[in-house]
């Protein structure tokens, strides 16, 4: 299965959402496709996954070995 990372380009359409553990500019990675009310889940800056609107974020294109390692790196930034 691909991974696929998104990048976080605003954060105005958080609503009631807490975005502390989001930041503009910063590459995450996302976990499924965008669900029907527009919410995509990505891993946070908390190490956890948790809906956000699709909105805030641009897809990022990588080629495999950079998304292995991006994903390897996030992933013991979380731990």
């Amino acid at each position: 299965m691909a991974m696929k990372f998104v990048v976080c380009v605003n954060k105005e359409g958080f609503g009631d959402l807490s975005g502390e553990d989001v930041t503009i500019g910063h590459v995450y990675e996302a976990i499924g496709d965008i669900d029907q009310h527009g919410m995509i889940r990505i891993i946070d800056q908390s190490g956890e996954d948790y809906l956000y609107p699709a909105s805030c974020f641009e897809a990022v294109t990588l080629s495999d070995s950079a998304e292995h390692r991006l994903h390897d790196a996030l992933a013991k930034m979380s731990a």
